[in-house]
């Protein structure tokens, strides 16, 4: 009996998740295009998302291109096709690995941040003292993150594979003698825009994703200085299981119509 409810409780509390979120989306859509609009604000979330994440990400990206380098060289010698290398690695990076692991150290930093500072405020009663005050706090808060977030993580993606594929032409360049400027002449080569186009799109939803979760979390926090650990936690892991779902989706939506 106990089971049975235990299973009955996690079933409604995820179709009241489910629903808390569409109504939020769908506020959201409502603040988004209605004024006043808070350009101040969301400058500031852009440079605090995505200068603050910049570090970051090109250390990810680099490591990302010097390991895939490294474990993949030794494969294909054993075929003797090294010279694809420059092609596989781009291929791989910008159209999967790139934007999907980006996308979850992004989640890490800026859905954690966003969930944990929205949640502090809802438990110290600033959001209630925004609204006493005349002032919109879903405009100023969340409408402004969710849209820094999506304008900014297909930046960073960008940034990232940029330094992805530099750490990669050095191993080229240390292991097989390739230089920079024919490594790059092929990366350019095997790019197409069926490779780059569907990536960047779909980098959008991510960073819609981040932002989506990462504010709902914080905005309707409770349990005090227990909810916003919970809410910071809350908003990464769902993030990123949203992440592989948006991203499944992509894929099998890009294979329809650019397979």
């Amino acid at each position: 009996m106990v089971e049975g409810n235990t299973i009955w409780s996690r079933t409604r509390l995820f179709f009241e998740e489910a629903g808390g979120m569409v109504y939020f989306t769908s506020r959201f859509f409502r603040e988004v295009f209605k004024p006043p609009f808070e350009f101040k604000e969301l400058l500031r979330q852009c440079y605090y998302m995505g200068n603050k994440s910049l570090l970051l990400v090109a250390v990810t990206g680099f490591i990302l291109g010097l390991v895939f380098t490294l474990q993949s060289r030794p494969t294909l010698m054993e075929f003797g096709a090294e010279s694809w290398m420059p092609s596989m690695v781009s291929i791989s990076i910008v159209r999967e690995i790139g934007p999907v692991i980006i996308a979850l150290i992004c989640a890490g930093r800026i859905g954690s941040g966003i969930g944990a500072e929205l949640g502090s405020m809802r438990v110290t009663e600033q959001i209630d003292a925004m609204e006493v005050s005349g002032t919109n706090p879903f405009k100023y808060l969340v409408v402004t993150r969710i849209v820094a977030t999506t304008l900014m993580l297909p930046l960073l993606i960008i940034v990232g594979d940029a330094i992805a594929l530099f750490g990669s032409a050095i191993i080229e360049n240390l292991k097989g003698e390739v230089s920079f400027l024919l490594y790059f002449n092929q990366v350019f080569d095997a790019l197409r825009f069926a490779d780059v186009i569907p990536a960047t799109v779909k980098s959008f939803f991510f960073g819609f994703a981040i932002g989506l979760v990462g504010c709902y979390k914080g905005y309707y926090c409770t349990n005090g200085t227990v909810g916003v650990g919970e809410a910071s936690n809350a908003a990464v892991v769902y993030t990123s299981m949203l992440l592989f779902v948006i991203d499944f989706i992509a894929v099998f939506v890009t294979d329809i119509f650019f397979g």
